[in-house]
């Protein structure tokens, strides 16, 4: 699998968690995430209930495509005009400010990018036009940017080598070495759930003018607009060595709640096994000024809380699992109206 950047990490966390849209795209994006991360192409096979050729053509393809191989298209054509080095290089540059060129101009317009790509050698000759179509199906568009578009952490490389040696040695890789944590969870909230129960998506027989003769119609369920429960939250682990998926609900995503989860998760394992809990940035996760508990906790309880860089969760293996715990264990249930453990089952 190729570096991918925090952009892309990102659009791959979009497409997982989407709700609709092909299940093709849902899964091949799902492998070439859990591989970005560092997983093995056999560990991959497991979680996605595929096979290893599979796995390998669906990277392979990534790797020679980028995002357009993630979108099922069955049909013929002629090969693009541009290889996939070129329109990254394209897209890298585009999202670039002129000034990081060393050019007297402070945005970039079609045919100033243009002539700039044709003398760097970049690509022989483009139209604005196919310039600008090309971009476009890259996904950058010209607006007013709000934000930064990648990580601006200053400690990234570290502590992104540190979750992939994590990884490695969950998934027995590398061996751990004295002090270092032997059970690796990786952990993130999702939510607020809606107490409302709905009634998901299923097999039926088919209703309205197809619907079998004689047959009553199905129940609907009525809209409700008085909803006075609240909402609850879900605190997700996924621990890597066992593939399993550990989850409580809770009324409110804080500090408190967070150590309470944390608090469950040591005591699956003897107190001399040192674990690590990998997590985002989060305010409740982390150790501040006014309320260091998250740290105290941790150094008193022989846990290592390991941190992904700012604005790039994508590093975090939970995610590529949560759209499939939505779908197949919340959607169509209302098992979670009550507090407490609601799951402990093998990985999605």
């Amino acid at each position: 699998m190729r570096e991918i950047d925090d952009d892309e990490g990102q659009r791959l966390v979009r497409i997982i968690r989407r709700g609709s849209g092909s299940v093709v795209t849902w899964r091949r994006a799902q492998m070439v995430l859990l591989s970005a991360q560092g997983m093995d192409v056999t560990a991959i096979a497991k979680v996605a209930f595929t096979s290893e050729d599979r796995v390998r053509d669906v990277i392979r393809n990534f790797n020679a495509d980028g995002f357009g191989s993630l979108y099922p298209r069955y049909r013929g054509g002629h090969p693009p005009k541009f290889t996939l080095p070129q329109r990254r290089e394209i897209k890298k540059v585009a999202k670039s400010k002129p000034a990081e060129h060393d050019l007297p101009f402070s945005t970039w317009s079609l045919s100033r990018l243009a002539e700039f790509l044709v003398a760097e050698g970049v690509v022989d000759d483009i139209s604005h036009e196919g310039l600008r179509m090309l971009l476009r199906r890259e996904g950058v568009t010209f607006q007013r940017l709000k934000t930064w578009r990648a990580s601006r952490d200053p400690d990234y490389a570290v502590k992104k080598a540190r979750a992939g040696h994590l990884y490695a040695i969950a998934d027995r890789e590398v061996a751990p070495e004295a002090g270092e944590p032997e059970v690796i969870f990786c952990v993130d909230e999702f939510g607020p759930l809606n107490l409302q129960p709905r009634p998901g998506r299923h097999w039926a027989a088919i209703s309205g003018k197809g619907k079998e003769p004689g047959r009553a119609p199905w129940p609907r369920l009525r809209a409700t607009y008085t909803r006075t429960a609240g909402v609850r939250h879900l605190f997700a682990a996924y621990e890597l060595g066992e593939d399993k998926l550990y989850g409580h609900i809770k009324p409110r995503k804080t500090r408190t709640r967070f150590l309470e989860f944390c608090r469950y998760l040591r005591s699956l394992y003897p107190p001399g096994t040192r674990i690590a809990i990998i997590c985002d940035n989060f305010s409740p996760h982390l150790t501040t000024a006014k309320d260091a508990r998250v740290g105290t906790w941790a150094t008193a309880n022989n846990v290592e809380i390991a941190y992904t860089p700012t604005n790039s969760s994508w590093l975090n293996r939970i995610e590529a699992q949560l759209a499939a715990l939505c779908y197949f264990a919340l959607v169509g249930t209302c098992r979670f109206v009550h507090a407490g453990c609601l799951f402990a089952v093998g990985g999605m």
